[in-house]
Protein backbone atom coordinates (compact mmCIF):
# COMPACT_ATOMS: atom_id res chain seq x y z
CA UNK A 1 0.00 0.00 0.00
CA UNK A 2 1.44 3.25 -1.13
CA UNK A 3 2.30 6.20 1.41
CA UNK A 4 0.72 9.53 1.63
CA UNK A 5 4.13 10.77 0.96
CA UNK A 6 3.93 8.61 -1.98
CA UNK A 7 0.57 9.83 -3.82
CA UNK A 8 -0.12 13.31 -2.08
CA UNK A 9 1.16 16.34 -3.45
CA UNK A 10 2.89 14.35 -6.79
CA UNK A 11 -0.58 12.88 -7.55
CA UNK A 12 -2.62 15.83 -6.74
CA UNK A 13 0.13 18.28 -9.19
CA UNK A 14 -0.17 15.33 -12.00
CA UNK A 15 -4.38 15.99 -11.80
CA UNK A 16 -3.96 19.45 -11.99
CA UNK A 17 -1.70 19.47 -14.68
CA UNK A 18 -3.89 17.25 -16.79
CA UNK A 19 -6.56 20.52 -16.70
CA UNK A 20 -4.30 23.03 -15.86
CA UNK A 21 -4.64 23.64 -20.50
CA UNK A 22 -8.61 24.43 -19.11
CA UNK A 23 -7.77 26.25 -15.88
CA UNK A 24 -8.28 30.06 -15.95
CA UNK A 25 -5.27 32.01 -14.94
CA UNK A 26 -6.69 32.86 -11.99
CA UNK A 27 -6.66 29.04 -10.58
CA UNK A 28 -3.06 28.41 -11.77
CA UNK A 29 -2.52 31.15 -8.88
CA UNK A 30 -3.28 28.88 -6.51
CA UNK A 31 -3.46 25.66 -8.23
CA UNK A 32 0.00 25.40 -9.54
CA UNK A 33 0.25 22.49 -12.48
CA UNK A 34 2.93 19.64 -12.17
CA UNK A 35 6.06 20.24 -10.89
CA UNK A 36 9.26 18.39 -10.89
CA UNK A 37 10.02 18.99 -7.42
CA UNK A 38 8.17 16.87 -4.53
CA UNK A 39 6.85 17.82 -1.73
CA UNK A 40 6.55 14.72 0.86
CA UNK A 41 4.54 16.27 3.39
CA UNK A 42 1.88 17.74 1.15
CA UNK A 43 2.17 21.29 2.73
CA UNK A 44 -0.26 23.54 1.84
CA UNK A 45 2.15 26.07 0.89
CA UNK A 46 5.56 25.95 -0.87
CA UNK A 47 8.22 24.88 1.40
CA UNK A 48 11.70 27.16 1.68
CA UNK A 49 14.72 25.30 0.74
CA UNK A 50 17.12 28.51 2.37
CA UNK A 51 20.40 26.65 1.78
CA UNK A 52 23.36 27.00 -0.08
CA UNK A 53 24.47 23.10 -1.13
CA UNK A 54 22.61 19.77 -1.50
CA UNK A 55 23.73 16.60 -0.54
CA UNK A 56 24.59 14.00 -3.41
CA UNK A 57 23.95 10.68 -3.64
CA UNK A 58 27.75 9.88 -4.57
CA UNK A 59 30.96 11.06 -5.11
CA UNK A 60 30.17 10.09 -8.55
CA UNK A 61 26.73 10.88 -8.94
CA UNK A 62 24.98 13.93 -9.02
CA UNK A 63 21.16 14.72 -7.33
CA UNK A 64 18.59 17.21 -9.10
CA UNK A 65 20.33 20.11 -7.35
CA UNK A 66 23.76 20.87 -5.90
CA UNK A 67 24.43 24.71 -5.51
CA UNK A 68 21.75 26.99 -5.28
CA UNK A 69 23.02 29.49 -7.59
CA UNK A 70 22.61 26.53 -10.14
CA UNK A 71 19.15 25.87 -9.09
CA UNK A 72 17.24 25.52 -5.61
CA UNK A 73 13.74 24.07 -5.32
CA UNK A 74 11.85 26.71 -4.35
CA UNK A 75 13.28 28.71 -7.28
CA UNK A 76 11.89 25.56 -9.48
CA UNK A 77 8.52 25.61 -8.48
CA UNK A 78 8.29 29.58 -9.09
CA UNK A 79 9.72 29.27 -12.20
CA UNK A 80 7.76 26.05 -13.25
CA UNK A 81 4.29 27.95 -12.09
CA UNK A 82 5.53 31.02 -13.87
CA UNK A 83 6.01 29.25 -17.12
CA UNK A 84 2.39 27.56 -17.04
CA UNK A 85 1.26 31.37 -16.45
CA UNK A 86 3.29 32.82 -19.27
CA UNK A 87 2.15 30.15 -21.82
CA UNK A 88 5.75 28.98 -22.56
CA UNK A 89 8.27 26.16 -21.34
CA UNK A 90 10.61 27.57 -19.28
CA UNK A 91 10.76 30.39 -17.01
CA UNK A 92 13.83 31.84 -15.10
CA UNK A 93 13.69 33.76 -12.38
CA UNK A 94 16.49 36.57 -11.60
CA UNK A 95 17.34 38.87 -8.91
CA UNK A 96 15.55 42.03 -10.53
CA UNK A 97 14.10 42.92 -13.62
CA UNK A 98 17.08 44.40 -15.14
CA UNK A 99 19.40 40.98 -14.15
CA UNK A 100 16.70 39.54 -15.96
CA UNK A 101 16.86 41.99 -19.42
CA UNK A 102 20.53 42.56 -18.75
CA UNK A 103 20.45 38.25 -19.56
CA UNK A 104 18.73 38.87 -22.47
CA UNK A 105 20.95 41.24 -23.93
CA UNK A 106 23.86 38.66 -23.86
CA UNK A 107 22.01 36.82 -26.36
CA UNK A 108 23.20 39.18 -28.67
CA UNK A 109 26.25 39.10 -30.83
CA UNK A 110 29.26 41.06 -29.96
CA UNK A 111 29.19 43.27 -33.89
CA UNK A 112 25.54 42.76 -33.68
CA UNK A 113 22.35 45.13 -33.44
CA UNK A 114 19.65 45.89 -30.95
CA UNK A 115 16.65 47.91 -31.50
CA UNK A 116 14.62 49.42 -28.68
CA UNK A 117 12.03 51.77 -28.16
CA UNK A 118 12.24 55.61 -26.93
CA UNK A 119 9.57 55.32 -24.28
CA UNK A 120 11.10 52.93 -22.21
CA UNK A 121 12.03 52.67 -18.14
CA UNK A 122 14.85 54.58 -17.11
CA UNK A 123 17.20 51.34 -16.47
CA UNK A 124 16.85 50.09 -19.43
CA UNK A 125 17.70 52.78 -21.29
CA UNK A 126 20.30 52.68 -19.14
CA UNK A 127 21.37 49.39 -19.98
CA UNK A 128 21.57 49.62 -23.30
CA UNK A 129 23.05 53.37 -23.61
CA UNK A 130 26.25 52.55 -20.99
CA UNK A 131 26.13 48.87 -20.60
CA UNK A 132 25.52 46.70 -23.26
CA UNK A 133 27.40 48.98 -26.51
CA UNK A 134 30.80 48.79 -24.32
CA UNK A 135 30.27 44.65 -25.12
CA UNK A 136 30.65 46.03 -28.72
CA UNK A 137 26.90 45.89 -29.29
CA UNK A 138 25.13 49.02 -30.98
CA UNK A 139 21.78 50.07 -30.29
CA UNK A 140 18.73 51.48 -32.15
CA UNK A 141 16.07 53.90 -30.34
CA UNK A 142 12.94 54.29 -32.30
CA UNK A 143 9.35 55.14 -31.95
CA UNK A 144 8.08 51.84 -31.39
CA UNK A 145 4.48 52.86 -31.93
CA UNK A 146 5.48 53.29 -35.52
CA UNK A 147 5.91 50.33 -37.22
CA UNK A 148 7.26 51.66 -40.53
CA UNK A 149 9.77 53.40 -37.54
CA UNK A 150 10.43 49.73 -36.26
CA UNK A 151 11.11 48.18 -39.86
CA UNK A 152 13.12 50.81 -40.91
CA UNK A 153 15.71 50.53 -37.86
CA UNK A 154 15.83 46.49 -38.06
CA UNK A 155 19.26 45.77 -40.10
CA UNK A 156 18.48 42.42 -41.58
CA UNK A 157 21.59 40.28 -40.88
CA UNK A 158 22.83 42.61 -38.16
CA UNK A 159 19.86 43.22 -35.70
CA UNK A 160 19.31 39.84 -33.60
CA UNK A 161 17.16 41.71 -30.58
CA UNK A 162 13.72 44.07 -30.63
CA UNK A 163 13.04 45.19 -27.40
CA UNK A 164 9.51 46.41 -26.79
CA UNK A 165 7.22 47.66 -23.91
CA UNK A 166 3.50 48.58 -24.25
CA UNK A 167 2.67 49.70 -22.41
CA UNK A 168 5.50 51.93 -22.26
CA UNK A 169 6.98 53.42 -18.96
CA UNK A 170 6.24 56.47 -18.55
CA UNK A 171 4.10 57.70 -21.16
CA UNK A 172 2.05 54.46 -21.82
CA UNK A 173 2.69 54.56 -25.47
CA UNK A 174 0.85 51.38 -26.95
CA UNK A 175 3.29 49.28 -29.53
CA UNK A 176 1.24 46.59 -31.84
CA UNK A 177 3.37 43.24 -30.26
CA UNK A 178 2.25 41.16 -32.85
CA UNK A 179 3.06 43.33 -35.79
CA UNK A 180 6.38 44.32 -34.32
CA UNK A 181 7.45 40.44 -33.77
CA UNK A 182 6.22 39.71 -37.36
CA UNK A 183 8.80 42.55 -38.59
CA UNK A 184 11.73 40.91 -36.41
CA UNK A 185 11.33 37.36 -37.00
CA UNK A 186 11.84 38.40 -40.94
CA UNK A 187 15.22 39.28 -39.92
CA UNK A 188 16.22 37.11 -38.22
CA UNK A 189 15.94 38.61 -34.75
CA UNK A 190 14.32 37.71 -31.71
CA UNK A 191 11.71 39.94 -29.68
CA UNK A 192 12.42 40.62 -26.07
CA UNK A 193 9.01 42.05 -24.72
CA UNK A 194 8.82 43.84 -20.74
CA UNK A 195 5.43 43.28 -19.62
CA UNK A 196 5.85 44.61 -16.23
CA UNK A 197 3.15 46.82 -16.43
CA UNK A 198 0.46 44.00 -16.54
CA UNK A 199 1.71 40.59 -16.68
CA UNK A 200 0.15 37.53 -18.43
CA UNK A 201 -3.46 38.38 -16.51
CA UNK A 202 -3.99 41.09 -19.08
CA UNK A 203 -1.09 40.24 -22.10
CA UNK A 204 0.39 37.48 -22.67
CA UNK A 205 3.76 38.40 -25.13
CA UNK A 206 4.37 34.77 -26.16
CA UNK A 207 0.75 34.40 -27.58
CA UNK A 208 1.40 37.71 -29.75
CA UNK A 209 5.05 36.02 -31.22
CA UNK A 210 7.69 37.83 -28.81
CA UNK A 211 10.24 34.80 -28.29
CA UNK A 212 10.94 36.42 -24.46
CA UNK A 213 8.32 37.67 -21.98
CA UNK A 214 10.15 40.01 -19.57
CA UNK A 215 8.47 40.60 -16.19
CA UNK A 216 9.56 43.08 -13.04
CA UNK A 217 8.43 40.84 -10.28
CA UNK A 218 9.27 43.31 -8.06
CA UNK A 219 6.08 44.82 -9.01
CA UNK A 220 2.65 42.64 -9.17
CA UNK A 221 4.33 39.32 -8.68
CA UNK A 222 5.74 40.31 -5.12
CA UNK A 223 2.91 42.81 -4.36
CA UNK A 224 3.92 44.34 -1.19
CA UNK A 225 7.27 46.19 -2.40
CA UNK A 226 9.09 43.47 -0.34
CA UNK A 227 11.44 41.72 -2.07
CA UNK A 228 12.88 42.29 -5.86
CA UNK A 229 13.17 39.84 -8.72
CA UNK A 230 12.77 39.41 -12.99
CA UNK A 231 11.46 36.81 -14.58
CA UNK A 232 11.89 35.63 -18.40
CA UNK A 233 9.95 33.15 -20.32
CA UNK A 234 9.90 31.40 -23.14
CA UNK A 235 8.58 29.19 -25.24
CA UNK A 236 11.37 28.03 -27.08
CA UNK A 237 13.21 25.23 -24.94
CA UNK A 238 16.75 25.80 -26.95
CA UNK A 239 16.43 29.58 -26.05
CA UNK A 240 15.64 28.70 -22.36
CA UNK A 241 18.63 26.49 -22.35
CA UNK A 242 20.60 29.11 -23.03
CA UNK A 243 19.33 31.54 -21.35
CA UNK A 244 19.60 29.47 -17.96
CA UNK A 245 23.41 28.89 -19.12
CA UNK A 246 23.73 32.49 -18.65
CA UNK A 247 21.63 32.87 -15.54
CA UNK A 248 23.74 30.09 -13.83
CA UNK A 249 27.12 31.41 -15.32
CA UNK A 250 27.00 35.44 -14.23
CA UNK A 251 25.05 33.83 -10.73
CA UNK A 252 21.86 36.20 -11.35
CA UNK A 253 19.37 33.58 -9.99
CA UNK A 254 17.25 34.51 -7.56
CA UNK A 255 17.88 33.63 -3.88
CA UNK A 256 15.17 31.06 -2.14
CA UNK A 257 13.80 33.11 0.07
CA UNK A 258 13.20 35.94 -2.36
CA UNK A 259 11.35 33.33 -4.36
CA UNK A 260 9.19 31.77 -1.66
CA UNK A 261 7.95 35.86 -1.51
CA UNK A 262 7.53 35.72 -5.07
CA UNK A 263 5.34 32.49 -4.59
CA UNK A 264 3.10 33.53 -1.99
CA UNK A 265 2.57 36.66 -3.70
CA UNK A 266 1.10 34.73 -7.03
CA UNK A 267 -1.46 33.47 -4.88
CA UNK A 268 -3.09 37.23 -4.35
CA UNK A 269 -1.84 38.75 -7.60
CA UNK A 270 -5.41 38.31 -9.43
CA UNK A 271 -7.15 39.68 -6.32
CA UNK A 272 -4.64 42.75 -6.30
CA UNK A 273 -4.27 43.75 -9.78
CA UNK A 274 -8.30 43.51 -10.42
CA UNK A 275 -9.05 46.00 -7.60
CA UNK A 276 -5.94 48.32 -8.73
CA UNK A 277 -7.26 48.11 -12.22
CA UNK A 278 -10.71 49.00 -11.17
CA UNK A 279 -9.61 52.11 -8.57
CA UNK A 280 -7.52 53.38 -11.87
CA UNK A 281 -10.08 53.20 -14.27
CA UNK A 282 -12.08 55.23 -11.81
CA UNK A 283 -8.67 57.52 -11.15
CA UNK A 284 -8.32 57.93 -15.18
CA UNK A 285 -12.16 59.72 -14.98
CA UNK A 286 -11.49 62.27 -12.72
CA UNK A 287 -7.93 63.09 -13.95
CA UNK A 288 -9.68 63.31 -17.39
CA UNK A 289 -11.97 66.14 -16.06
CA UNK A 290 -9.40 68.03 -14.11
CA UNK A 291 -8.19 71.67 -15.59
CA UNK A 292 -4.93 71.05 -14.29
CA UNK A 293 -4.24 68.37 -16.87
CA UNK A 294 -3.41 68.81 -20.35
CA UNK A 295 -2.30 65.00 -21.20
CA UNK A 296 -3.74 61.62 -19.77
CA UNK A 297 -1.70 58.92 -20.50
CA UNK A 298 -3.94 55.65 -19.50
CA UNK A 299 -4.02 52.50 -21.76
CA UNK A 300 -7.66 51.72 -20.36
CA UNK A 301 -9.19 54.85 -21.95
CA UNK A 302 -11.41 54.49 -25.17
CA UNK A 303 -9.85 57.95 -26.62
CA UNK A 304 -5.99 56.45 -25.96
CA UNK A 305 -4.48 56.73 -29.87
CA UNK A 306 -3.48 52.95 -29.12
CA UNK A 307 -6.60 52.01 -28.08
CA UNK A 308 -7.90 49.59 -30.79
CA UNK A 309 -4.22 47.72 -30.92
CA UNK A 310 -4.10 47.84 -27.23
CA UNK A 311 -7.84 45.69 -27.04
CA UNK A 312 -6.70 43.52 -29.42
CA UNK A 313 -3.43 42.56 -27.54
CA UNK A 314 -4.48 42.86 -23.96
CA UNK A 315 -7.20 42.12 -21.70
CA UNK A 316 -7.17 45.47 -19.20
CA UNK A 317 -5.31 49.03 -19.13
CA UNK A 318 -3.49 47.95 -15.89
CA UNK A 319 -3.45 50.09 -13.52
CA UNK A 320 -0.53 52.73 -13.89
CA UNK A 321 -1.62 56.40 -15.49
CA UNK A 322 1.05 58.92 -15.91
CA UNK A 323 -0.06 62.58 -17.06
CA UNK A 324 0.95 66.34 -18.35
CA UNK A 325 0.02 69.47 -16.39
CA UNK A 326 2.57 71.85 -18.50
CA UNK A 327 4.00 73.26 -15.34
CA UNK A 328 6.46 71.22 -13.12
CA UNK A 329 6.21 73.91 -10.19
CA UNK A 330 2.25 72.62 -10.46
CA UNK A 331 3.33 68.83 -11.00
CA UNK A 332 5.60 68.72 -7.95
CA UNK A 333 3.09 70.44 -5.64
CA UNK A 334 1.22 67.57 -6.71
CA UNK A 335 3.38 64.76 -5.65
CA UNK A 336 4.23 66.96 -2.26
CA UNK A 337 0.76 67.76 -1.04
CA UNK A 338 -0.80 63.79 -1.75
CA UNK A 339 -0.71 62.03 1.67
CA UNK A 340 -2.13 58.71 0.83
CA UNK A 341 0.24 58.91 -2.09
CA UNK A 342 3.67 57.65 -1.61
CA UNK A 343 6.47 59.69 -3.27
CA UNK A 344 8.97 56.90 -4.72
CA UNK A 345 10.26 54.63 -7.51
CA UNK A 346 8.79 51.29 -8.59
CA UNK A 347 4.93 50.76 -8.83
CA UNK A 348 2.71 47.86 -8.34
CA UNK A 349 2.53 47.88 -4.73
CA UNK A 350 -0.87 47.20 -2.87
CA UNK A 351 -0.55 51.16 -1.65
CA UNK A 352 -0.63 54.01 -4.19
CA UNK A 353 2.60 55.24 -5.21
CA UNK A 354 3.11 59.11 -6.86
CA UNK A 355 6.20 60.30 -8.80
CA UNK A 356 8.10 62.74 -11.37
CA UNK A 357 9.63 60.22 -13.39
CA UNK A 358 12.30 62.82 -15.02
CA UNK A 359 13.70 63.41 -11.20
CA UNK A 360 13.18 59.34 -10.00
CA UNK A 361 12.76 56.37 -12.36
CA UNK A 362 14.07 58.40 -15.22
CA UNK A 363 16.73 60.33 -13.86
CA UNK A 364 19.95 58.30 -15.32
CA UNK A 365 18.62 59.73 -18.78
CA UNK A 366 20.17 62.69 -19.83
CA UNK A 367 17.93 65.73 -20.47
CA UNK A 368 18.59 66.65 -23.71
CA UNK A 369 18.04 62.48 -24.53
CA UNK A 370 14.67 63.15 -22.23
CA UNK A 371 13.46 66.30 -24.01
CA UNK A 372 14.43 64.53 -27.82
CA UNK A 373 11.82 61.91 -26.71
CA UNK A 374 9.35 63.60 -25.68
CA UNK A 375 9.81 63.44 -21.96
CA UNK A 376 8.51 66.12 -20.09
CA UNK A 377 9.62 66.95 -16.47
CA UNK A 378 5.93 68.13 -15.47
CA UNK A 379 5.03 64.46 -16.38
CA UNK A 380 3.46 62.94 -13.11
CA UNK A 381 3.04 59.03 -13.20
CA UNK A 382 0.96 57.04 -10.35
CA UNK A 383 0.82 53.42 -10.00
CA UNK A 384 -2.43 52.77 -8.60
CA UNK A 385 -3.18 50.30 -4.93
CA UNK A 386 -5.96 48.76 -3.53
CA UNK A 387 -6.93 51.51 -1.24
CA UNK A 388 -10.74 52.70 -1.27
CA UNK A 389 -10.94 54.48 -4.89
CA UNK A 390 -13.11 57.65 -3.40
CA UNK A 391 -10.33 58.37 -0.90
CA UNK A 392 -7.61 58.17 -3.48
CA UNK A 393 -9.60 60.40 -5.55
CA UNK A 394 -10.48 62.98 -2.59
CA UNK A 395 -6.59 62.92 -1.82
CA UNK A 396 -5.10 63.97 -5.74
CA UNK A 397 -8.54 66.36 -5.68
CA UNK A 398 -6.75 68.65 -2.91
CA UNK A 399 -3.36 68.23 -3.70
CA UNK A 400 -4.67 69.10 -7.35
CA UNK A 401 -7.29 72.09 -6.28
CA UNK A 402 -4.31 73.80 -4.56
CA UNK A 403 -1.59 73.38 -6.85
CA UNK A 404 -3.89 75.05 -9.81
CA UNK A 405 -4.95 77.78 -7.12
CA UNK A 406 -1.31 78.03 -7.40
CA UNK A 407 -0.70 78.07 -10.70
CA UNK A 408 -3.08 80.81 -11.63
CA UNK A 409 -1.69 82.88 -8.57
CA UNK A 410 1.85 82.77 -10.31
CA UNK A 411 0.17 83.53 -13.46
CA UNK A 412 -1.77 86.71 -12.27
CA UNK A 413 1.09 88.40 -10.40
CA UNK A 414 2.96 90.48 -12.74
CA UNK A 415 5.04 91.33 -9.78
CA UNK A 416 6.06 87.80 -9.80
CA UNK A 417 10.26 87.02 -9.26
CA UNK A 418 9.86 83.31 -10.75
CA UNK A 419 10.26 82.03 -7.47
CA UNK A 420 7.70 79.64 -5.24
CA UNK A 421 8.04 79.58 -2.17
CA UNK A 422 7.91 75.83 -1.04
CA UNK A 423 4.52 74.75 0.63
CA UNK A 424 4.69 73.98 4.15
CA UNK A 425 2.03 71.42 4.09
CA UNK A 426 3.58 69.44 1.61
CA UNK A 427 4.60 65.87 2.43
CA UNK A 428 7.76 63.95 2.04
CA UNK A 429 9.16 66.92 -0.09
CA UNK A 430 11.26 66.31 -2.87
CA UNK A 431 13.20 69.24 -2.85
CA UNK A 432 16.46 67.57 -1.97
CA UNK A 433 15.63 64.82 -4.59
CA UNK A 434 15.34 67.11 -6.99
CA UNK A 435 18.65 69.40 -5.88
CA UNK A 436 16.37 72.30 -5.41
CA UNK A 437 16.91 74.89 -2.50
CA UNK A 438 15.53 74.18 0.84
CA UNK A 439 13.70 77.31 0.75
CA UNK A 440 12.67 78.40 -2.58
CA UNK A 441 11.91 76.54 -5.48
CA UNK A 442 13.37 78.24 -8.48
Amino acid sequence: MASKADTGSAGKAAAAGASASQMKLQTLLLHPAASSVTDPYDASGPPLYQTATFGQPSATEGGQFDYTRSGNPTRTMLEEQWAALEGGCRALAFTSGMAALAVATKLVSVGAHIVAGDDIYGGTSRLLAAVVPAGGVSVSNVDMTDISAVKAAIIPGKTQLVMVESPTNPRMQICDIKAIAAAAHVAGALVCVDNSFLTPLYQRPLDLGADISMTSGTKYIGGHGDTTLGMLAVRDAELGKKLYFLQNAEGAGLAPMDCWLALRGLKTMALRMERSVANAEKIAEFLAGHPLVRRLNYAGRPQHPGAGVHAAQASSGGAMISFETGDLQASKMIVELTKLYKVTVSFGNVISLISLPCFMSHASIPAEVRAARGLPDDLVRISVGIEDAADLIADLQQAMDAALTEKRRREASSSSSGLLLCCPAAKGCVRGQLGWPNTLHA
